[in-house]
């Protein structure tokens, strides 16, 4: 009786090229893998490289792009289209299938699926621009442009961020935000950002100039419109862009800072920042962002669905507390 055939695994791959690459013959090969010559015949005419001859990476890469080409996002063109339009609004495939999840109630397509699906686009048809849809990890973080020596002890009424309220720290109420400086390579140029801890709802703008006295103005016509019970805490970072935080008590915004050197106190604005680094990267010119194009990022930052959020975006919570906040408002029980 005949073995049965099993697919090569990418360890015999790995076997295959070396000896190949000692000169062995087919029947060699097939020897040492215990596999049938025309297997190992086979497998070197189908996955091998025009220019770099057979590799296993290459091959074991090969063979997934043809496993995949009759996966699900290839024979439904409606949820093909969906899963695009996710990724076009620069959502991570995971993020997609959350999001089509709670849209459907039930469990639709895996981030895996997705992610092999873009991968045999680049690789089964060469189309690299579906490389835009895989996320960009960074090697190690950037220069975020601040000054070697903490300033703590030159802030006037200066909090500790040990007084904070517990109520802060778990997330747990909205209203308490966290600022900084998201900086680029041009000199002076920077978005003032402020993000909101339990909604991760991010606002921007780009300040009159990095000192103390704007910053302060432009963190108050961000957070002066909204409701007192959405604007109740800020923290902030050392940095002497802040000093004038003080300014915000006119709004009964309580200020507190973080140790010095320990910017992971406010981790959220910090993982906020590097996510508008995919849409915004440091060597972005500016100024030749207009504020619609910085408002469409944002948007479409704020419009993202995330996983702790239970694959809501945070422009929709946040905006559901607001609601929430003005029906308490308006209830009869709330009057006196």
């Amino acid at each position: 009786m005949g073995k049965h055939y099993e697919q090569l695994s990418s360890e015999e791959r790995a076997i295959i090229a070396d000896l190949r690459s000692k000169g062995r013959s087919i029947r060699q090969i097939a020897a040492a893998l215990d596999r049938p010559a025309s297997t190992v015949s086979r497998e070197l005419k189908r996955n091998r490289g025009r220019q770099i001859g057979y590799r296993a990476a290459y091959a074991q890469q090969q063979t997934r792009a043809r496993r995949w080409r009759g996966s699900r996002l290839e024979r439904d063109a409606h949820l093909r289209r969906q899963v695009l339009e996710g990724l076009r609004k620069g959502w991570s495939p995971e993020q997609v299938c959350g999001r089509l999840e709670r849209q459907s109630g039930r469990h639709l397509i895996s981030p895996e699926s997705i992610y092999r699906f873009i991968q045999a686009q680049i690789t089964r048809r060469q189309d690299y621009s579906w490389r835009h849809y895989l996320p960009r990890a960074k090697s190690k973080r950037g220069f975020r442009g601040r000054k070697g020596g903490s300033s703590a002890l030159h802030i006037q009424a200066r909090v500790s961020i040990e007084e904070r309220p517990p109520d802060v720290e778990d997330r747990s109420s909205p209203g308490h935000w966290e600022a900084d400086l998201m900086m680029f390579a041009r000199y002076g140029q920077a978005l003032l950002t402020l993000h909101e801890r339990s909604s991760r709802l991010l606002l921007a703008v780009r300040p009159h100039g990095k000192q103390a006295a704007p910053i302060a103005a432009a963190i108050a016509g961000l957070l002066e419109p909204l409701p007192a019970t959405l604007r109740q805490t800020i923290t902030f970072d050392n940095g002497t862009e802040f000093a004038r935080h003080y300014e915000l008590h006119r709004l009964d915004i309580q200020t507190f800072f973080c140790d010095p050197h320990a910017p992971w106190q406010k981790g959220g604005i910090e993982n906020a920042i590097g996510r508008m680094r995919r849409r915004i990267p440091r060597k972005t010119d500016l100024a030749a962002l207009t504020s619609r194009q910085i408002s469409g990022l944002l948007r479409a930052y704020n419009n993202t669905p995330r996983k702790c959020l239970d694959w809501r975006s945070p422009a929709e919570l946040f905006w559901q507390q607001v609601l929430h906040l003005e029906c308490e408002s308006t209830s009869p029980l709330s009057r006196g």
